[in-house]
């Protein structure tokens, strides 16, 4: 499968982003926790230019709890400030504020030593599309500020959101980069719905996923579908289609249904606690 897309509204956005960087004080970026690598846009280390990082690792409730540590312990090696939430429920939330803030004490003392005193810190967040930025700002500023969905390309624009008197965040839409230079990026950027499902061939990814669910979380689709184990995926993915009722007409099996639904299983975490990438294997 090959991913390859750049839509025209992405190159403004990111030009938008360049411009606004000279505004703000700590760049929060949201990755996935499932593919915290590759949820994490290479873009914005070229843009960064300095500025004071903070990597959320959010949807942690849907990974590997092991593998999250080894990712928080990885991005805190490579100097960011870096801790957990899910923004659906909230929990870990009320910690980034502090963390902004840890992330901009020198900052915060340099302008304390200048008499600049309780000017609130700027943070710009970014995340690609899909990632939950939406839903974290909402659950952050405990009320309804962004639109939310469960598709790419919810918000269209920026938008600055003041939290209180000491942090004001800076929302942005999420941008994908120009090209994938490993296209297991892409691929895992599909499993988790950064990419749209009509960019691509759903059985294909289906199958893709069933190898990689087989290799490192054995058991978790017969066990969650209560089918056989199969070591054959084209045969596993039938295996569902019965379990699940996805029939033709003239008793073919609807594969392509099939498919659809153990990738959307995957993604509300139905499989169980699944992370598709570790520090070691980059």
């Amino acid at each position: 499968m090959q991913f390859q897309w750049y839509p025209g509204h992405m190159t403004k956005a990111k030009r938008a982003m360049q411009e606004d960087l000279k505004l703000i004080d700590v760049i929060v970026e949201l990755v996935d926790a499932r593919v915290p690598l590759s949820s994490k846009n290479p873009d914005i280390d070229q843009m960064a230019n300095g500025k004071s990082r903070v990597i959320l690792l959010n949807k942690y409730d849907l990974a590997d709890d092991k593998k999250t540590q080894m990712w928080m312990e990885y991005y805190e090696g490579k100097g960011y400030f870096v801790t957990k939430v899910n923004s659906k429920n909230g929990t870990g939330v009320k910690a980034v504020q502090d963390i902004i803030r840890q992330a901009c004490q020198e900052k915060i003392e340099r302008d304390r030593k200048r008499g600049i005193l309780n000017r609130p810190v700027r943070a710009m967040i970014v995340g690609i599309p899909n990632v939950g930025k939406s839903t974290f700002i909402n659950s952050f500023a405990k009320k309804a500020c962004t639109k939310t969905g469960n598709k790419p390309g919810v918000t269209k624009g920026k938008q600055w959101i003041r939290l209180n008197k000491n942090v004001e965040l800076l929302d942005t839409p999420g941008i994908l980069w120009p090209k994938f230079e490993d296209q297991k990026t892409g691929l895992r950027l599909a499993y988790i719905g950064s990419i749209k499902d009509e960019l691509f061939n759903i059985y294909e990814l289906s199958l893709l996923l069933l190898e990689y669910l087989h290799g490192y979380y054995p058991g978790a689709v017969s066990s969650f579908y209560q089918i056989e184990k199969e070591e054959d995926c084209a045969k596993q993915l039938e295996l569902i289609a019965i379990r699940r009722g996805c029939m033709k007409a003239g008793g073919l099996y609807d594969v392509d249904k099939a498919a659809k639904c153990l990738v959307d299983d995957f993604r509300a975490g139905k499989l169980g606690k699944i992370s598709l990438e570790t520090p070691e294997s980059v």
